[in-house]
């Protein structure tokens, strides 16, 4: 039988002592030490079990340089600062000689946090908003796909089935995976809630439970390793790449986030209309006002933006509601200490740490300046004229990275929440991007030009 969630040790709050304890008593050999670059890929250095002691004193260095977005050459040393609290034991492998990891923030060589640290980026903002009284919790749902490889095993977009929403089907192996990524996760701590194949062939979603901004973000790193590792030993491969197939629908990170004082929901106040706090309409009015500024990161790839077209259940419009799922943001039903806001852009490509930063960022921006939410918009604007979408001030998201590039730019909040190092390497890291791709010849193009002209 495997692990329950009880039955994982509790590491917050521990010492380098206590880690190491729990290292050798579980036979650990192996230690990653677990980081994201700017792009948001998990990278990791590997240390065997006589560095334990040195990687846990944060004395571990490694070539920024070789790292996106990290540091230039002449400047490339940076250390590893462990957070003993993401201590976790993979379970899988020989178990006389286990791996585990920790996740890592980034230092300078002399100790001080480096600018360009995405995790870094959020604890910051967290930190802001704890200053004003704030907690943020929040709970990304992150979908995915699973494909069959191809004969000369590189990846594919041939799904292993030909389910939709919510399917029963024969066992297959979507589904056989999917449980096997659920006993994974939590054997690992992960309080899954639920699992389910999504809307397209071969797509995917777990749910696990919300926790505060920076938990969450580790989850997500965690969950994406995870996912992509489990469906390797079934033969299949994972993408959260957020439009893989045409026709079909995109893969999102749809993100639900509230504030709390202390235990006390900051977005609840049962007296006001719809149970909705001013505090809770601020912030709404705060992301709805740099939605087009933020949505680069949330949505950093050419890839995403089409995910981000009409007919697909993604939002194209910057808007609020509680009784529909077009607009970007909806409020759910539940009320009290489950009043939320469920920002519904974001996709799983995304950097998690910089996209709860810039959302958290946009959020306390409207608060501070008590920024407009407008009316909720409870009909359908996927129906709506474009004359009544602008009776209505419902603006469109960026179609394209090189429109969100220029507004990520123009919106000084988003651009000061994520420092000008992160700021910077970003945008010129993605417009390299944009400009390769709008100089690729496609199939689509030979087929509809080629004999014609």
């Amino acid at each position: 039988m495997p692990r329950h969630r009880s039955e994982v040790p509790d590491t917050s709050g521990a010492s380098a002592k206590d880690i190491l304890d729990l290292a050798n008593a579980n036979n650990v050999r192996f230690l990653r030490l677990q980081f994201t670059d700017i792009l948001g890929v998990n990278k990791n250095v590997e240390v065997p079990a006589s560095q334990f002691e040195k990687a846990l004193a944060g004395d571990i260095m490694f070539d920024g340089s070789s790292i996106e977005g990290f540091v230039r050459i002449e400047e490339s040393d940076m250390l590893l600062a462990p957070d003993f609290g993401t201590f976790q034991i993979f379970p899988w492998g020989d178990e006389k000689s286990r791996v585990a990891r920790v996740i890592c923030d980034i230092n300078t060589t002399d100790g001080e946090p480096f600018a360009g640290d995405p995790r870094g980026v959020l604890k910051k903002v967290i930190a802001r908003a704890a200053k004003l009284g704030y907690t943020m919790n929040a709970g990304m749902e992150a979908e995915f796909f699973m494909f069959k490889p191809r004969l000369d095993e590189e990846p594919s977009t041939t799904t292993h089935d030909v389910g939709s929403y919510f399917d029963l089907a024969p066992a297959d192996l979507g589904e056989d995976a999917r449980r096997a990524i659920v006993d994974v996760l939590e054997r690992m701590g992960f309080e899954v809630e639920a699992a389910h194949h999504e809307v397209a062939h071969g797509q995917h979603e777990i749910d696990f439970r919300y926790a505060e901004a920076l938990k969450t973000a580790d989850n997500i790193a965690t969950f994406r390793f995870v996912v992509k590792y489990v469906a390797q030993t079934f033969g299949l491969t994972a993408s959260f790449m957020p439009k893989p197939i045409f026709g079909q629908n995109g893969s999102g990170m749809h993100t639900h986030q509230s504030l709390f004082r202390g235990k006390e929901n900051a977005f609840w106040d049962k007296t006001a209309e719809w149970e909705l706090s001013s505090t809770a309409l601020h912030y709404i009015g705060g992301l709805l006002r740099h939605a087009r500024g933020f949505t680069a990161i949330t949505n950093p790839l050419v890839n995403s933006y089409k995910r981000l077209v009409p007919g697909y259940e993604a939002p194209v419009n910057v808007a609020w509601s509680m009784r529909n799922r077009s607009p970007m943001i909806r409020i759910p039903d539940r009320r009290g200490a489950g009043t939320r806001i469920e920002l519904r852009i974001p996709d799983p490509a995304a950097n998690p740490y910089l996209a709860l930063a810039v959302q958290l960022a946009a959020g306390l921006d409207g608060i501070a300046t008590n920024a407009d939410a407008r009316e909720p918009v409870n009909t359908n604007i996927w129906e709506m004229s474009h004359r009544e979408r602008r009776r209505l001030r419902i603006d469109d998201l960026p179609h394209n990275l090189e429109e969100a590039c220029n507004e990520l730019e123009k919106d000084t909040v988003i651009t000061d929440a994520l420092g000008e190092h992160i700021a910077n390497h970003f945008l010129a890291a993605k417009r390299q991007e944009w400009q390769e791709y709008i100089t690729q010849v496609s199939p689509w193009e030979l087929d509809n030009y080629l004999a014609k002209y």
